[in-house]
């Protein structure tokens, strides 16, 4: 199933010969279809295709280069899984606002914009918070701060403009998620959020029995981090749609892949001697296993729908 696919409500199909029964009209939830609402504004399409470049750039200075960072990062991040970890957000957040860009739709993405904003203000207090930790004068210091001061702002802008876009209805071919597997994921989500904000906003708390060695600035960025499944998957529990997740999940996806390369290749920055330290590598696998039967059991309904 490709991501910029032609939307299929937006073809105007030929009435049905005399005499047959239209399967559109027989009794059944209503459908989406094509009008002014529902539509990503350009302000919205504009705000992704300035923030992918960074994102890139982030992405590949902490993903490729994670033991660099004193030299080419706006601090000094250490020990080499942490900047790993951050680059993987980075890695999905490429993934989500490329699909930002390509998509049409406004419910496809809007589950993501809340957890970003999350996101995006917590490493700006974090920022403000640590202000003697960062490289002055250097390029991506300054890069940083524009960016996490400026963020938040746009981002919330765009949640503000497209707030009417969406009308809540599926789309003509959509598949209804199963409660079962909505409470499983926004249990998941809550656990990791619940997890990240403990590391936030208590970060003495955890220090010296998280799973590596963290600063009261790394276990707060590391926290920030962790809100963001669960800032998408709570909205699960209104919002049934696997048209409305789909793109977002994919998102994730590519963040948890990038975290288990980062587990793999930075096995000995983990502090094995601590039970968080299994909990987290456990955790982490068993979210990749849960989130792949997720995908694939939502892309199979899908198929055996059209």
């Amino acid at each position: 199933m490709s991501d910029v696919e032609p939307d299929r409500d937006d073809v105007v199909a030929a009435p049905p010969p005399a005499g047959e029964t239209d399967a559109a009209a027989e009794p059944g939830p209503e459908r989406h279809r094509a009008g002014p609402t529902d539509r990503v504004l350009p302000y919205t399409r504009v705000l992704a295709y300035v923030l992918i470049p960074f994102l890139v750039a982030a992405a590949f200075l902490l993903i490729v280069l994670p033991g660099g960072t004193e030299q080419h990062f706006a601090w000094t991040i250490a020990p080499p899984i942490t900047a790993m970890l951050l680059g993987s957000a980075y890695a999905g957040g490429i993934w989500f606002f490329v699909q930002v860009a390509v998509q049409r739709r406004w419910h496809r993405v809007r589950h993501g914009f809340p957890a970003v904003l999350v996101f995006a203000t917590l490493l700006s207090i974090s920022t403000f918070l640590h202000w003697d930790r960062f490289h002055f004068g250097h390029i991506s210091f300054v890069t940083w701060v524009t960016l996490y001061v400026a963020t938040p702002v746009l981002v919330l802008v765009a949640i503000f403009l497209n707030l009417r876009e969406d009308d809540g209805m599926p789309e003509g071919d959509d598949v209804e998620i199963p409660a079962p597997w909505r409470y499983v994921l926004a249990l998941v989500g809550a656990a990791a959020t619940v997890t990240g904000l403990v590391l936030f906003i208590v970060p003495s708390l955890l220090i010296g029995s998280w799973a590596w060695e963290v600063t009261p600035l790394t276990a707060r960025v590391v926290g920030a981090v962790l809100t963001l499944p669960g800032m998408v998957n709570i909205w699960m529990l209104w919002d049934d749609r696997w048209s409305a997740f789909r793109r977002v999940f994919q998102a994730q996806l590519v963040s948890l892949t990038f975290i288990l390369v980062a587990l793999a290749v930075r096995f000995g920055d983990l502090e094995w001697t601590r039970p968080s330290a299994w909990m987290f590598a456990g955790g982490i696998v068993v979210s990749a296993i849960v989130y792949v039967a997720f995908y694939v059991s939502l892309e199979r309904r899908g198929t055996r729908s059209v």
